[in-house]
């Protein structure tokens, strides 16, 4: 009797073990886990359009992962997107006329925001707003330019 109830104590142990290891694991897979920057500045940029960008996803330089962004939000007199991006301390040494575009990693994947380095001497500090943007390549937008062109140069001949 007392040997079965050890044996069921270690197999629930063991179960609880590998139900924890997968919720960690999706934690991880999902970028659910904490903030992974430390000692964060703040920035904003604004997008007329920002495709399928979502909180969490990356902010590249170089393609080093240096922050994420923290927010998306919609200004209702600008029509713009308004991205606030949080940038790892670490990384204090960024030109503030550094420009920000959203870009697509591979054909069909994510997308992250990529900083490109300007060339001033001042660097951006928390509260900053970047100034040149470039919004995402909508591939609906683009395949529908491309049939309008198709289209129209079929009807010229």
């Amino acid at each position: 009797m007392i040997e079965k109830k050890a044996l069921e104590f270690w197999v629930g142990l063991f179960v609880l073990a590998g139900i924890l290891a997968l919720v960690m694991l999706a934690f991880k897979v999902g970028n659910l886990t904490s903030a992974d920057v430390s000692d964060a500045y703040t920035v904003e940029a604004r997008f007329e359009n920002i495709g399928g960008l979502k909180v969490k996803s990356p902010v590249t330089m170089a393609g080093v992962r240096i922050g994420r962004v923290t927010s998306v939000s919609f200004d209702r007199e600008k029509y713009q997107a308004v991205v606030e991006l949080s940038i790892d301390g670490r990384y204090k040494n960024i030109p503030d006329d550094s420009s920000v575009s959203i870009l697509t990693s591979g054909l069909l994947g994510e997308q992250y925001i990529g900083i490109n380095a300007g060339g001033s001497e001042d660097y951006l500090k928390g509260g900053d707003k970047i100034l040149l943007t470039q919004s995402a390549l909508v591939l609906e937008n683009l395949i529908g330019q491309v049939m309008v062109k198709l289209t129209s140069g079929s009807d010229s001949k």
